[in-house]
């Protein structure tokens, strides 16, 4: 592989600066032409740390292909994210984990599904069977965590970077916090209604995220006391939140970010199969989803959302706009902010990777192409 030079801006940095890479890798990084085009930038890539689906592929399916999987990790790729934990959501237990272990086997025969999915997000069973709260999981198919759940969740992802989003208030849910995260996993809470003591009592296990926040509960909360203002009221938590400007209203978009620090927020899709697909009706799951030219994603007859058809790239400059703010900022908060949390390498650097998108932007900061490279090779 010949060296390439790749010249652009990067945040934080004074004026442009020249990157060459070598046999895939940042070999050197050094000052460039002032005169470079200041709309052009050069970014770490992003990092979604949940995605049910991509690419009309489902990662609920039993029978997931190898093919399937790299069609939607290409489609991500596409769209600015270069890694990714697929989601699986709530089912009968076993039938997760053989899910689980399934995917394992389809990543370790591929290095480029090896480079792109870094861990795994088990969403439920362990979730919140009440109404609103269970969201469209299915209420009749939650456990409350033992001890033997926790162990067959580690025997079945190995050492591989597990997330665990369960309802804090389910019996039992506390020893299993501490017990997972003292097996190195990864635990967020949501889908629940738990009180705030019991959310310190999580966080003081050892949780450290909470799931989606504004959305899985019901659309009409107690004004004085709701699982909004308990997980405000909650130190500790990196929260994350689906940038469509559907599931979570431009308002409070806003007003989450005046109440939490920058830093204890990241930006997900919450992705399904529909995302860069056409409107149809795809699956999740046992589930059927209608997604009309809106690009809501429902289940048929129904009002409440159920994931999103939302990309990565596409949830930045929503974040933005809602904000008001630079698409730079907001490109952090799903590249560099959900690896710190994750504990991955955050960003560009000599010696690392060369994985990182070109982003022209107009001035009014709308997107105006988008070049993805993994190891210093331009995903088609």
């Amino acid at each position: 592989m010949a060296e390439r030079i790749f010249t652009a801006r990067s945040p934080g940095k004074h004026g442009p600066l020249r990157w060459t890479v070598d046999a895939g890798v940042v070999t050197r990084v050094e000052p460039a032409d002032p005169t470079t085009p200041a709309n052009d930038w050069l970014l770490p890539p992003l990092l979604d740390v949940q995605v049910n689906g991509f690419a009309g592929v489902d990662f609920q399916a039993p029978d997931l292909s190898e093919d399937q999987l790299l069609r939607a990790v290409r489609g991500l790729r596409r769209a600015g994210c270069t890694r990714f934990l697929p989601a699986l959501i709530t089912d009968r237990w076993e039938a997760m984990l053989g899910k689980l272990r399934r995917l394992r086997q389809l990543r370790q025969a591929s290095a480029e599904l090896r480079s792109a999915i870094v861990g795994w997000h088990i969403e439920g069973p362990f979730l919140s069977s009440e109404p609103g709260f269970h969201g469209a999981h299915d209420p009749a198919l939650m456990l409350d965590p033992t001890p033997e759940h926790i162990h067959a969740l580690h025997a079945a992802a190995g050492e591989d970077l597990t997330l665990l989003t369960l309802a804090p208030g389910r019996e039992g849910a506390i020893p299993a916090i501490a017990l997972a995260t003292s097996l190195g996993m990864k635990v967020s809470l949501g889908h629940t209604n738990a009180s705030v003591a019991t959310l310190r009592e999580a966080v003081a296990a050892g949780a450290s995220g909470y799931t989606h926040l504004a959305n899985a509960c019901p659309q009409l909360l107690d004004r004085h006391d709701n699982i909004l203002w308990r997980v405000f009221d909650t130190p500790g938590l990196t929260v994350s939140l689906i940038a469509d400007t559907r599931h979570v209203s431009p308002a409070l978009f806003r007003l989450v970010h005046r109440l939490l620090p920058g830093d204890k927020i990241i930006y997900t899709t919450d992705a399904m199969s529909a995302a860069s697909a056409p409107p149809g009706r795809y699956r999740l799951g046992a589930l059927e989803m209608d997604v009309g030219d809106d690009r809501i994603v429902r289940q048929p007859g129904q009002t409440n959302f159920a994931g999103s058809a939302l990309t990565p790239v596409e949830a930045v400059f929503n974040a933005a706009d809602m904000l008001g703010v630079s698409w730079l900022e907001t490109w952090e908060r799903m590249s560099v902010g959900p690896a710190r949390w994750l504990g991955l390498p955050t960003g560009l650097a000599v010696g690392q990777p060369a994985d990182f998108c070109l982003v022209r932007a107009s001035a009014d900061g709308t997107l105006e192409r988008l070049r993805t490279f993994c190891a210093g090779e331009e995903v088609e």
